[in-house]
């Protein structure tokens, strides 16, 4: 499907956001077991005066709407549970997402168990998601303590990483849990966790480039 790209930014697996969708080890938990996915394509309005997260556009390629980004997210309960892809309540076919190489070296050494099931599962989670966007709300929610929100978001990514790779997978591959590769661990997390955290605080209210007036931006 072709795509305005002088009204839209383009992302696929090309772009880095996506990227490191694909090649981070640690959202292995967040696919499989949340249900939390990202969109094969997405399209980001260049200009405009909203944050990026009211930009974000999700096509579906079945009918072709542009679905807000803001209907798949917490305040809808619709930002996890989405195994199979994401739900198009316009034609109610399912929107392609994104796959973690992990997550589907995780599905294919598992198949013989789930595999047997997957068509009946498929469509049971089919069935029920009608019901999740019958009262999707697509307005801006009300502000909150920006500080305290970008803080707690990262403090929990940083501790999801420092249990996934410092205590899961060493586990799952055999290794020696230390005390100081623990020690060393907590800090270097959560750090990094606090980055996240005011990264995606900034790129989430990101403005787009002021729409043109008489041909002066």
């Amino acid at each position: 499907m072709d795509y305005n790209k002088e009204k839209y930014k383009i992302w696929n697996w090309k772009s880095p956001v996506i990227l490191h969708w694909i090649i981070n080890p640690g959202l292995v938990v967040n696919e499989l077991i949340f249900g939390q996915t990202i969109p094969k394509v997405m399209l980001i309005e260049r200009e405009g005066d909203k944050p990026f997260y009211q930009r974000s556009l999700v096509p579906c390629p079945h009918c072709g709407e542009l679905h807000s980004g803001l209907k798949w997210s917490s305040q809808n309960k619709t930002a996890f549970k989405n195994w199979f892809g994401f739900y198009c309540d316009n034609c109610t076919n399912i929107i392609p997402v994104q796959r973690n190489l992990t997550s589907l070296m995780v599905l294919a050494v598992t198949f013989p168990i789930w595999g047997w099931f997957v068509k009946s599962l498929k469509q049971k989670w089919l069935s029920k998601q009608p019901d999740r966007y019958r009262n999707i709300k697509l307005e801006i929610p009300a502000k909150k303590n920006s500080t305290k929100n970008w803080l707690k978001s990262g403090f929990f990514f940083g501790l999801f990483m420092f249990v996934v790779m410092q205590i899961i997978f060493p586990l799952i591959e055999g290794e020696e849990i230390t005390q100081r590769s623990l020690l060393i661990g907590i800090p270097t997390w959560m750090i990094c966790g606090l980055a996240w955290g005011l990264t995606m605080k900034w790129w989430m209210n990101k403005k787009g480039k002021r729409i043109k007036a008489n041909g002066v931006q």
